[in-house]
C-alpha cells in the first residue's frame, strides 16, 4: 500500500535546469537538519495528540510499529507534491490509531459533582497525548494516538509496509495535495494531522448507522470496487493527449507544431521535474504553434538558452512535416439512442427513483444518469458499472 522510499534530505535541491540551487538547497540543510517540529509557543495545535516531532528516522519508526501491530483498525491518508512535479512524490503519511481502553479515575466538575470522561468525535484528541502519554496521562475508551511519517527523510517506510497490509485501513479523499513546499508551518502540520484523526471515531458511528440500516455489506462492495479500480492500468491515447483546450480549431502544419510542441514540453517537464504547466502554459502553447506556422518567432523571457533552442528545434522539425505526417482531427459523432432503449433509460430510472424514496437516499448514489443511459444502451455492461446492491435495486439481474 505504502511502497515508496524516502528521499535522502541532504540531497541537493537544482533548478529548472538540473544545477543545484544553492538558495533552496542552504534552506533545506537548515530546517531539515532534525526531525523536529519548531511550534511558536503562541501557537498551539487543536484537536490533536501530535508528538513534538515527525517520525522521521528508523529509530522513531521502529517505535511505532508495536502500536499499529497491537490494533486492528488504522487511519491513513498521504500528501503528495504533485503541483510541483513532473512525478509526485510522497510528502506525508498520517497515521491515527485507536488508544487502547483503561479505567478512568472519576474528575470533578464545577459544581463538584463526579462524572466520567467520555470521548466521541467532538472531543477526540483534546486529552494531551503523545509517545509519552500512557505514562503521564490516562487513557479512554474512543481516544488515538496520532502520528506524522516523512518520507522525504532518508527512512525505509518498507516495514511500515508490512505492518500495515494485514490492518483494516481506514481511509477518505487522499489525493488532495499540499500546495506548498516545506518546511510545514504549525497550521499545516494541523491540517494534515486533522485528515485522520476524525476518521476511526467517524467510521465507528457509520459502522454503526450501516448495521442498524443492515447495509454493511454495500460498503463492502463498494470499497471492493474502489481497490479494483484503482488497481487498473488507465491506457491513454497517445494521439489524444496533446491536444490542450482550444487545439480543435488547429488544421494541418498548426496542429503539427502543437503536437511537437507539447511533446518538447513534456521532455522539459520531466527533465526538472517540474509541472508541465510551470514549463509553458496551454494558451501559451497553443498561442506558440499558431505563430511559428504564420512565420513568427515566439519568445518568453523565463527561458534560458538551452530550453529556448530546444523549444526552437522542436517547432522548426515539425514546420518540415510532410502533409501526410500532420495530425489528422478525429471527429465524435454520438449516436442516437434506439427508442428501445429510451424506454430501457426510462424504466431504470422509474426503480432508481423509487428505491431513492423508499430508502432516503439521493437519486445518483444509486446510480448516475450517465450510468442509467450506458446500461440502457448496452444492459451487459451493469456488472462492470455498479457493485451488487445497485443492480439489487434497479432489480437488474446478474
Amino acid at each position: 500500500m505504502l511502497g515508496w522510499r524516502g528521499k535522502n534530505d541532504d540531497a541537493q535541491m537544482t533548478n529548472d535546469e538540473g544545477r543545484p540551487n544553492d538558495q533552496t538547497t542552504k534552506q533545506r540543510s537548515e530546517t531539515s537538519s532534525h526531525s523536529g517540529l519548531v511550534i511558536p509557543s503562541s501557537l498551539v495545535i487543536r484537536h490533536s495528540s501530535l508528538p513534538r516531532d515527525l517520525i522521521a528516522s528508523a529509530t522513531q519508526l521502529a517505535e511505532l510499529l508495536p502500536r499499529i501491530e497491537s490494533v486492528d483498525r488504522v487511519a491513513i491518508d498521504t500528501e503528495a507534491d504533485s503541483l510541483h512535479c513532473y512525478r509526485e512524490k510522497l510528502c506525508l503519511v498520517q497515521i491515527s490509531l485507536p488508544v487502547p481502553d483503561v479505567v478512568v479515575p472519576r474528575l470533578r466538575d464545577d459544581a463538584g459533582q463526579k462524572r466520567r470522561v467520555v470521548a466521541g468525535i467532538g472531543d477526540a484528541g483534546r486529552e494531551p497525548r503523545g509517545p509519552k502519554a500512557g505514562r503521564d496521562h490516562p487513557a479512554v475508551a474512543g481516544l488515538q494516538w496520532d502520528y506524522i511519517v516523512d518520507p522525504l527523510a532518508a527512512v525505509d517506510l518498507s516495514p511500515l509496509c508490512a505492518a500495515l497490509e494485514p490492518k483494516e485501513i481506514v481511509l477518505h479523499g487522499a489525493d488532495f495535495d499540499l500546495r506548498l513546499q516545506r518546511p510545514l508551518s504549525a497550521r499545516m502540520i494541523e491540517y494534515a494531522i486533522n485528515d485522520t484523526h476524525y476518521l476511526l471515531p467517524l467510521a465507528e458511528c457509520l459502522d454503526s448507522q450501516l448495521r442498524e440500516c443492515d447495509r454493511l455489506d454495500w460498503l463492502r462492495q463498494s470499497c471492493q470496487r474502489a481497490i479494483e479500480q484503482a488497481a487498473l492500468e488507465r491506457v491513454r491515447d497517445e494521439d489524444e493527449l496533446w491536444r490542450v483546450p482550444g487545439s480543435a480549431s488547429l488544421r494541418g502544419r498548426e496542429a503539427a507544431v502543437l503536437r511537437a510542441l507539447w511533446q518538447w514540453r513534456e521532455k522539459e517537464a520531466e527533465t526538472a521535474d517540474r509541472p508541465p504547466f510551470h514549463i509553458l502554459q496551454n494558451n501559451e502553447l497553443r498561442g506558440a504553434a499558431l505563430n511559428f506556422a504564420s512565420g513568427r518567432l515566439p519568445d518568453y523571457r523565463h527561458f534560458y538558452s538551452r530550453r529556448r533552442q530546444a523549444f526552437r528545434m522542436a517547432a522548426q522539425n515539425a514546420m518540415q512535416l510532410p502533409e501526410s505526417e500532420w495530425p489528422v482531427l478525429q471527429r465524435r459523432f454520438g449516436t442516437r439512442p434506439s427508442p428501445e432503449a429510451i424506454r430501457r433509460a426510462e424504466e431504470l430510472r422509474r426503480r432508481r427513483d423509487r428505491a431513492a424514496r423508499e430508502l432516503d437516499l439521493e437519486q445518483s448514489f444509486i446510480a448516475p444518469r450517465s450510468t442509467i443511459e450506458a446500461i440502457a444502451a448496452k444492459e451487459t455492461c451493469a456488472a462492470s458499472l455498479l457493485v451488487p446492491w445497485q443492480r439489487e435495486l434497479l432489480e437488474i439481474k446478474a
